[in-house]
């Protein structure tokens, strides 16, 4: 069968990356490239010294060596996803992020196997984490996970987004676009942050329907809230196409962000059976803090 890894640029607590290699072994994953952002992280000396982990600290001379730190974080993720392509001996390999975890319905392996050898890539939709107060901590809590609501789902987002809507143009809070595998050795193929190019051009590729990203983006308030200066600033809102949304968020007061967070983040039953009715919510619980409890047992997960 196909072997297949992950690779990511991370800035997590340890506790974090161990929920993530725990989680993916259990999915049948070979191999994990992490390249830590910030080199003195203390979490590099553990994650470092586990089998099936190749872990690189992002020195100033790493970068120097590469012609220097790029300033945009997303091409910062692009050089360490190309080194780790250029060490790859896998069949696939992926690029998802640390909090972000593939969710299949069957063995990975075997729907990588099924694509025909001429193709380069799978790709897989992402999926929100909600925030549920009621569930007790899993490292990264939550067990439903909202679909972008897309264009074909326009007429859904005011019964899902409230009085939110026209600030959920995208039709998610964080990034509509998916992850994606690719074979690391097909000739002109490279592995992007969302996608896959060949010869410079995008690989426009549907999603796969049994292979998912569950994200968790915003599903604790308190996090959520923290990294909005970042995200409004150069992260993940400092996209063209929201505007409307960056000009709310900054000018939002208390009530407004907690009323903005309810209605965009949480899901009522109603909400719940709607999402259902078509297609556009994935129900899983993870149980992160049990596999990573079997992992530093040294279970075979």
């Amino acid at each position: 069968m196909p072997s297949w890894g992950l690779v990511m640029t991370v800035k997590a607590p340890e506790e974090q990356i161990l929920a993530f290699i725990a989680h993916h072994l259990s999915l049948g994953a070979s191999h994990f490239w992490f390249y830590f952002d910030d080199p003195d992280d203390p979490a590099f000396a553990r994650i470092a010294r586990l089998p099936r982990v190749t872990a690189t600290r992002c020195t100033n001379w790493y970068w120097a060596l590469r012609g220097g730190r790029p300033m945009r974080q997303q091409i910062v993720q692009i050089r360490n996803v190309r080194d780790a392509q250029r060490r790859c001996r896998l069949d696939w390999l992926g690029h998802i992020d640390v909090d972000e975890f593939l969710h299949a319905s069957r063995p990975i392996a075997d729907m990588l196997a099924e694509i025909p050898a001429d193709v380069p890539n799978l790709a897989m939709d992402a999926f929100e984490a909600m925030h549920d107060p009621e569930l007790p901590d899993d490292i990264f809590t939550a067990r439903h996970f909202r679909a972008t609501l897309r264009n074909q789902h326009t007429a859904l987002r005011p019964a899902i987004f409230g009085p939110m809507t026209n600030y959920m143009t995208r039709g998610s809070i964080s990034y509509p676009h998916g992850k994606s595998f690719c074979r690391p050795r097909a000739k002109g193929a490279s592995l992007r942050v969302h996608s896959v190019f060949v010869n410079g051009k995008r690989l426009q590729t549907p999603f796969h329907p049994d292979l998912r990203v569950l994200h968790f983006h915003a599903q604790d308030p308190a996090d959520w809230r923290r990294a909005l200066p970042f995200r409004l600033a150069k992260g993940a809102y400092h996209h063209p196409g929201l505007e409307a949304f960056r000009a709310f968020i900054a000018t939002a007061d208390e009530e407004a962000l907690t009323e903005f967070y309810t209605e965009t983040m949480t899901l009522t039953p109603e909400k719940i059976a709607l999402l259902e009715a078509h297609g556009l919510l994935v129900t899983a619980d993870l149980g992160l803090r049990e596999k990573v409890k079997a992992f530093n047992s040294g279970a075979n997960i």
